[in-house]
This record gives C-alpha cells, structure tokens and sequence, in this order.
C-alpha cells in the first residue's frame, strides 16, 4: 500500500458533510410519512443512484430523489413531493464546515465541492451558507453522468484540478464516499460525526476525525511527496 501524501487539492463531499439534511427532514415531518422517513428517503435514494452507476445508467439527482421519494412516501402527489424536494435549497451548513475550508485556505490549499447534486443547486446552498468564497468550483455528477462512488467523478475532478489522482483528497461523512474515492486513488478523509463506525466492508480511510476540522488537520500534517 502506498503512503498517502499531503494534498495539493482537497474535494468536500455537500449533503450531509457540508450542509445539514435537517430541513428535508423537517418537511418530511410535515407531511407525516411515518417513523425514520428522512433515513428511508435519502437511503433509497442513495441507493438508487448507486444502482444506476453499477449498471451503467445515469439520471440526475432530482429524477433519482423524486423516484425515491415516490416510492416510500406514495401518499404524497406530485406537488407535495416538489414542496419537500424544494427544501434541498434551504440546507443549513454544518457548524465544522466554515472552520474546516478556512484552515485550507490560510494553508493554501484549492477547494472544491463534489456532488451528486446539480451544480447551480450546489453552488446556491454555499452562497446561502456563506461558504462560496472558500470553495473555488462546484464539480457535478452531471458533468460525468454518472453518481458517486463510480470512480469516473473523482478522476474527473482531479483532471480538472489538474493533479494526479494521489494528490487530491476527498472529504465526506460518508464511508462509501470515501471508500469509492480511494478505490480511485485519492486520498481520503472521513468524519465520523454522521455514521460514528467505520463499516469493515470498506477501506479504512487514510484520515479519520471525529470532524471536518480533526480530518482537514490530518490531510495537512500527511507527509509532502513535493511533486
């Protein structure tokens, strides 16, 4: 296994390791879909668009949200499934989310965020958060049509970085976020502040911390290859 190396350009994973779900979760509520309906919704969307990757299909994430919203929520018409994916845009960011892009930059590093959002949707939240001016891009799935964790988003933003792969490190809450990204060949960073244990199916992180802020800390310290 190769030692990891200090990046030359960090990616942040946004739903959930940026921006909070909770007003999803709110407008859920709302609409009494029953117990754990934030979880059963976004899990099945998650796992929709992974079964699209895996077999080589490609909707964007407001088809594969509204599908999935449909399918454990089959009480709500059209119009409310529109009210409740509208919330996506009033995501609140994470308390750990500011201080983590701001050590980036006081160390120079480039940020990004990396989504399977749109884009235009992406670069709102951060503009609504307040984050935009720390975040140099937004990379959308849509641009390489197909979903995280395909390695085909990850290369794709290290192209367009124009780093090698093992020089950009990409964030998230997410174990299978991370683990498709380092099955890409990046270096990875997981918070375990959303999912507290790593799953053992997938490959332990070069960095963990129990926040964006502990994880960023760790990239920096990781050794410089000098490339």
């Amino acid at each position: 296994m190769n030692t990891p190396s200090r990046p030359q350009a960090v990616a942040f994973d946004v739903v959930e390791t940026l921006v909070s779900l909770e007003a999803v979760g709110a407008a859920l509520d709302g609409y009494e879909v029953g117990p754990y309906g934030l979880e059963r919704f976004f899990t099945r969307m998650l796992r929709d668009g992974c079964a699209l990757a895996a077999s080589g299909g490609y909707r964007p994430f407001r088809d594969v949200a509204d599908a999935a919203l449909a399918a454990v929520a089959p009480a709500l018409t059209a119009a409310q499934r529109t009210e409740v994916l509208s919330a996506f845009s009033r995501l609140d960011a994470h308390p750990d989310a500011r201080p983590a892009l701001e050590r980036l930059g006081r160390a120079g590093v480039p940020t990004v965020a990396l989504s399977n959002g749109a884009a235009p949707t992406t670069a709102a939240l951060l503009e609504r958060n307040g984050l935009d001016a720390l975040v140099s891009r937004v990379i959308s799935i849509d641009e390489v049509r197909t979903w995280k964790p395909a390695p085909a988003p990850y290369r794709y933003a290290a192209d367009l970085l124009g780093v090698e792969p093992g020089r950009l490190a990409m964030v998230a809450v997410h174990a299978w976020d991370v683990h498709g990204a380092g099955r890409a060949g990046l270096v990875t960073g997981w918070a375990s502040r959303l999912e507290g244990e790593l799953p053992a199916v997938f490959d332990p992180p070069d960095v963990t911390g129990t926040d964006l802020v502990e994880v960023v800390e760790g990239l920096l310290a990781l050794p410089d290859a000098g490339g």
